[in-house]
């Protein structure tokens, strides 16, 4: 991941007309040929769970229960447990972001009962309910006994709003006439002022949730605008209690033999006025015809899910629709300060709710086209939004970079997780180039191109100390990088390698000034030439080529190539120790290579980039192959088992990554090892505990154990398993 602890922490038609009045413009590629039904991917995720409190997580700040969400929501639900029978009738949640970081609003919201005759119908008296996810919905399925069924199914109609379907069937001989109510009550955040947070008012059509406001930088964040809105499509009438409410239906319903009835309603998150306004007329809209909601939803999925099961052995697909379910559930459309719709790298983990990370976009984008290409394009320009112009009044020399992340608050908003003190590895025109593959927009290459021209040049002005050509990872001017510890540790956060040994500071890496001619200081560089950034460098100078060729522009394509090509000379001849079979980190002072700081995953990016020479691919695929190098019960781990630093649970220390994994495995197949590629991905999907199940993807894994580790349903991990399913290059 990517600096991705804050400061503070220790170490961190009219189909059409209504999917556009729903707010989701970004649509799924048509749904032609899905290789299976919905119901054959039912609980890719095990989505059961009941929140106890209202603070989700534990020690780690990880969510134990997965949830679901879809369109770019705020908000997301989970399904209770078979045998909680003080969950039935309601979904679990909602789990709402309070900008930046989620808490759970209630056990169970809007928990519905039945009425006949003054009697309320035990739900579960013709059995125990069946409650399972299937691509796009929640699903619910109770027995009432004595010819009566109730079936409630979750799904997201627009960008702030679920629909909720409740169908009720008489199968029996006679006609019922049953009641039917809601109700729910607030799960409180136990400590001041967020306790406060939260209020029950009652509404003409159900039941709101008004929020103060709260500046809580690090915990919870309001402006006393937001709301959470239940409004019913029938009449009905709600009296509130405190911290509870009651909805009842103003009007009973008679059901003749055969027949079924459905009450629906809708439950909508908002930031501001402005939204609430908006979503109130879309609510309305959906409701006015929940029907035709449900299905485009339906279609929108199957088209999701035949994007990624495409080209996937039949064995692997359901791993590949839990990747497509994981990056869905961490889409966040527009808001506070992210401009466009992106994938966030966790809903399950507090601090990566609420923004987005420029390397993990680059590498979300590439997965999420598969599916939602429109998607794809627009998580780019979020981070695009927000690269540094020439007309900055605080960074002018930084202008072109890309910052490393984006939150919904910005520090001039109290927000503490913006961090624009260092960039992360330009990987920009390979995510743009692979995005452009799926969706042919060339408008899109068109208004990428200059700014993604214009991140090179900053990676060259501001981070090639020696200006030979071969860049440093660094840090900005900025005051937060006051020192040059905290220069070491922005410029290893740019790497995106946070804690990795090269990186370490008791053996011997440091920085360096970088000034302009005039003396201007343009920021810090590390005292070594990392291998990963320059050949990252050498890829993105070739996409620049193909994306100039594209749209038109030939001379400038040969001077990227030719640029591309120095830079893939400069690695394979700088970077590369013959005695150690590797590729390493240069010193600066006098090139010779790093090796003492053992050997990492980053060597055998060149083969990813095809920097290496076939003998050098050669040396570095008998590393890859070695069971006691990167050959692991789960291969590929971050750190060489045979390195003195390698440990096994720290982070970029060890842990295997599926982006590297994606790597290391598309540079075997570069050269030629599709056998080797074949076999190692065999014992990554085998070895990865629960990733063929229906536990969450996980944002690493221990390499000797196979077991999960740190923040569970982690969208970089998710994207990038899906060509590893494929087995593309």
């Amino acid at each position: 991941m990517t600096a991705h602890r804050p400061p503070h922490r220790p170490t961190r038609t009219a189909l059409a007309a209504l999917l556009l009045v729903g707010g989701a413009s970004l649509a799924a590629p048509p749904a032609s040929a899905v290789p299976r039904t919905a119901t054959d991917y039912a609980d890719v995720l095990d989505l059961h769970g009941t929140p106890k409190a209202a603070l989700p997580g534990d020690d780690e700040d990880n969510n134990p229960i997965s949830t679901f969400s879809d369109r770019g929501a705020w908000h997301s639900y989970a399904l209770p447990k078979a045998g909680d029978r003080a969950a039935y009738g309601g979904f679990s949640g909602p789990l709402h972001i309070a900008q930046e970081y989620p808490w759970w609003l209630s056990k169970s919201f809007s928990r519905m009962r039945l009425t006949e005759g003054g009697r309320t119908l035990d739900l579960a008296a013709g059995g125990t309910p069946r409650f399972t996810s299937q691509p796009g919905r929640l699903v619910q399925s109770y027995d009432l006994g004595r010819g009566l069924s109730l079936t409630l199914e979750l799904r997201f109609a627009t960008n702030r709003t679920a629909l909720v379907r409740a169908e009720v069937r008489n199968t029996g001989s006679a006609a019922r006439t049953l009641g039917a109510g809601w109700s729910g009550s607030l799960l409180r955040p136990e400590k001041a002022p967020m306790r406060d947070a939260p209020s029950l008012k009652s509404t003409e059509a159900g039941v709101g949730v008004d929020f103060a406001k709260v500046r809580e930088k690090w915990d919870y964040l309001t402006d006393g605008t937001e709301r959470f809105e239940v409004t019913h499509k029938e009449p009905v009438r709600t009296t509130v209690d405190g911290d509870g409410y009651r909805t009842e239906a103003a009007s009973p319903v008679t059901l003749a033999p055969g027949a079924a009835h459905h009450f629906d309603w809708t439950e909508s998150y908002t930031f501001t006025a402005a939204e609430r306004g908006r979503e109130a007329r879309r609510a309305r809209a959906v409701l006015a015809a929940p029907q035709a909601y449900a299905t485009a939803g339906d279609a929108r999925w199957r088209g999701y899910v035949a994007g990624v099961t495409r080209g996937v052995p039949a064995e692997r697909r359901r791993t590949a629709v839990k990747s497509l379910e994981t990056l869905v559930t961490n889409w966040r459309s527009a808001a506070g300060q992210i401009k466009h719709d992106g994938v966030t790298p966790s809903i399950s983990y507090k601090w990566f709710t609420g923004g987005l990370w420029a390397w993990d976009s680059w590498k979300q984008a590439v997965g999420t086209a598969r599916f939602a290409p429109e998607l794809a394009e627009s998580q780019i320009r979020a981070m695009f939004d927000w690269q540094i112009t020439a007309a900055s009044k605080t960074r002018p020399q930084d202008a072109g970079m890309v910052p490393d992340a984006v939150f919904y608050n910005d520090p001039a908003r109290g927000g503490g997780n913006w961090n624009e003190r260092n960039s992360k590895p330009s990987m920009a025109s390979w995510s743009v180039w692979e995005v452009y593959r799926k969706s042919g927009d060339r408008s899109f290459l068109r208004e990428l191109y200059p700014k993604l021209a214009a991140y090179q040049a900053w990676w060259y002005r501001n981070r090639d100390h020696d200006h030979d050509g071969l860049a440093e990872y660094g840090a900005t001017v900025d005051p937060a990088n006051d020192s040059t510890e905290e220069r070491r540790l922005a410029a290893a956060w740019e790497s995106g390698l946070d804690n990795a040994p090269r990186f370490d500071a008791k053996l011997g890496t440091s920085v360096v000034a970088n000034r302009a001619a005039d003396g201007a200081l343009l920021g810090y560089s590390l005292d070594q030439e990392s291998v990963d950034l320059n050949a990252y460098l050498a890829q993105d100078q070739a996409y620049l080529a193909r994306i100039a060729d594209a749209i038109g522009r030939p001379d400038e394509a040969a001077k990227w190539r030719e640029k591309s090509g120095a830079t893939n000379a400069a690695v394979r001849s700088k970077m590369y120790d013959p005695a150690d079979g590797w590729f390493h980190d240069i010193a600066l002072k006098n090139g010779a290579p790093l090796t003492d700081r053992g050997r990492g995953i980053e060597g055998a990016v060149p083969l990813w980039t095809g920097a290496a020479t076939k003998e050098q691919a050669a040396h570095v695929r008998q590393r890859l192959t070695d069971p006691g190098e990167f050959a692991t019960h789960v291969p590929f781990p971050t750190v060489s088992k045979a390195s003195p630093y390698f440990d096994s649970k720290a982070y970029w220390r060890g842990p295997v990554w599926f982006d590297h994994a994606y790597v290391a495995l598309s540079g075997l197949r570069r050269y030629g090892y599709n056998k080797d590629a074949d076999e190692l991905t065999g014992k990554l999907l085998a070895g990865a505990k629960g990733l063929t199940g229906d536990r969450p993807i996980q944002e690493n894994y221990d390499p000797l154990t196979g077991d999960p580790l740190n923040s569970p349903n982690f969208s970089w991990s998710a994207s990038l398993l899906l060509p590893i399913l494929s087995g593309e290059q």
